[in-house]
């Protein structure tokens, strides 16, 4: 793995993530979910889940996190959450929705791990997690194991 590339890659969509246009910040936090593990991409996929302009952006970069079913995208998801505006809140619940209602093994392992975030000691993840984990108790997914 290269480092270097990586933080390169990294430092590029976080400034692609200032656009005044919509649509390249919404591209930056998709493309910036990929690194949601370093720590350099946390704040700003944080500030891109909450992104003041646009909740299509909201949408596209909560659903990219989630997709990646890991603790680094739930954490970020519900660290934004914790401090989301009702509107912000409702496309996070919808990408939420949309990512784990297909396949139960995905959404009960997002179960846990909120479960698990809900004991974290960040102000913000914890209470994030608690709510993430309510809604995705919620979701009623299609496909179940045979």
């Amino acid at each position: 793995m290269d480092t270097a590339l990586r933080r390169a890659a990294v430092v590029a969509l976080s400034e692609l993530a200032r656009s005044s246009d919509y649509r390249d910040r919404a591209d930056a936090g998709h493309g910036l979910a990929a690194f949601a593990e370093m720590q350099e991409a946390v704040v700003p996929l944080r500030e891109l889940v909450l992104d003041p302009g646009d909740t299509f952006v909201t949408r596209r970069t909560a659903e990219a996190l989630l997709r990646r079913q890991d603790r680094a995208g739930l954490t970020i998801v519900a660290s934004a959450l914790a401090v989301a505006n009702s509107n912000h809140s409702d496309w996070i619940h919808t990408a939420t929705v949309d990512v784990f209602s297909v396949f139960s093994d995905d959404r009960d392992r997002a179960v846990r791990l909120c479960e698990e975030m809900s004991r974290d000691t960040d102000d913000r993840v914890a209470p994030g997690a608690r709510q993430l984990h309510k809604v995705l108790a919620e979701i009623d997914p299609v496909l179940r194991p045979g």
